[in-house]
């Protein structure tokens, strides 16, 4: 019987400041444990994805294509988040290669790419949204002690 448990915010050794997992030892890691699909979320690209898809369908483990970026806040000086996005279907995936080229092309703040709000609304057909934790902006909230804000930002998203 299949794990009911999913990652759905891993970086591999793709994402290269944080990333330590070697592809082919994840799928080999969770094809032991018996999970049915992984989400592989690199930061600012999708560079593993032909690797990642190709070993986890060999593998008989759904591969879910995502993202892990960098979110503007609302106002130009707040504090930048991260956002998670998964693909749904190809549509989604087509949409999240779009949100990454025009991140780096008209992104860019201080060599690190930086996506705006604006544009994930535009491109969120076939996209899910995730909070990214305590480095999203709802986490940063309800770390920060303001709890009607997450609440806000939860109902905005």
């Amino acid at each position: 019987m299949p794990a009911s448990f999913v990652h759905l915010r891993l970086h591999t050794e793709y994402s290269l400041v944080d990333g330590l997992v070697r592809v082919k030892p994840l799928i080999k890691s969770l094809t032991s444990m018996n999970m049915p699909a992984v989400a592989v979320t690199d930061q600012n690209n999708m560079c593993s994805l032909v690797k990642f898809y190709k070993a986890a369908q060999g593998s008989g483990i759904k591969p879910i294509c995502g993202v892990d970026l960098w979110l503007a806040g609302r106002d130009e000086d707040a504090a930048l988040s991260r956002i998670s996005l998964l693909a749904m279907n190809a549509q989604g995936y087509r949409n999240l290669t779009e949100l990454i080229s025009r991140g780096f092309i008209e992104g860019q703040r201080n060599g690190q790419i930086v996506i705006q709000r604006q544009w994930v609304a535009q491109a969120s057909e076939g996209v899910i949204a995730l909070s990214a934790a305590k480095e999203g902006e709802i986490g940063m909230a309800l770390l920060g002690g303001n709890p009607a804000e997450a609440d806000e930002l939860l109902r905005e998203w």
